[in-house]
């Protein structure tokens, strides 16, 4: 809901939407791992439509800027 990366993942392994958040819930009650690792899906994955995520595009803005 506030990415869009539950949505995503569960389209790209065609399950239910429910299934994907609880298991970032789950994740994060035991153990604490759904929190970064629900940021770490938000920097790495690509928007839909596009072919870059925000991370590349970050490295991308640092390497063009040093030249």
């Amino acid at each position: 809901m506030l990415a869009g990366v539950a949505a995503g993942i569960a389209d790209y392994l065609s399950v239910d939407v429910t299934i994907v958040r609880v298991a970032f819930a789950v994740f994060t009650l035991f153990g604490g791992v759904g929190i970064p690792a629900y940021l770490a899906c938000v920097l790495l994955i690509p928007e839909e439509g596009t072919d870059e995520s925000i991370a590349s595009s970050v490295l991308d803005s640092f390497q063009h800027g040093s030249r």
